[in-house]
């Protein structure tokens, strides 16, 4: 009558609920999300080395710099963002280089660099969030975060 649990099915249907959630929620909480996963792939890596899990450093990692490599960073406007978008993109290309070198030297200081970094940025975005009560300051014309305008 019921099949047993597959690990596929499972995956497909967290696959679309996280596709669905992305086309129902704002663009600033977006950007919040893809903070969080960072952090959190950060988090995992170092959990993962402590325990001497070598894939697990590694996938996380490569996660983490994915999400800033493609996520945050690909969506700063470096047209109109002026000075903080430069300086966050700077930031991220440091925190990409640093989580390179503390995977090839299984280094937890240089990740903990990194998550200290993102950390306050993360919560200087999400209080943009807060402050706006109905939640359009720091929010352009086209309905876009103001320093994230694809």
């Amino acid at each position: 009558m019921f099949s047993a649990y597959s690990p596929r099915a499972a995956n497909a249907y967290q696959r679309i609920n996280v596709e669905t959630s992305m086309h129902t929620i704002d663009q600033h909480q977006l950007v919040a999300l893809l903070y969080e996963g960072a952090i959190g792939a950060i988090a995992t890596a170092r959990g993962a080395m402590a325990r001497g899990d070598v894939l697990g450093k590694v996938n996380n990692i490569s996660k983490a710099i994915r999400i800033i490599e493609e996520g945050l960073s690909t969506a700063l406007d470096k047209v109109d963002g002026g000075e903080i978008a430069q300086n966050l993109g700077a930031l991220y290309e440091y925190c990409i280089h640093r989580l390179i070198l503390a995977n090839a030297r299984n280094d937890d200081a240089m990740m903990q660099e990194v998550m200290r970094l993102i950390e306050p940025v993360a919560q200087g975005w999400n209080e943009i969030k807060k402050q706006s009560g109905a939640g359009t300051a720091g929010i352009s014309a086209s309905g876009q975060p103001a320093l994230v305008e694809a």
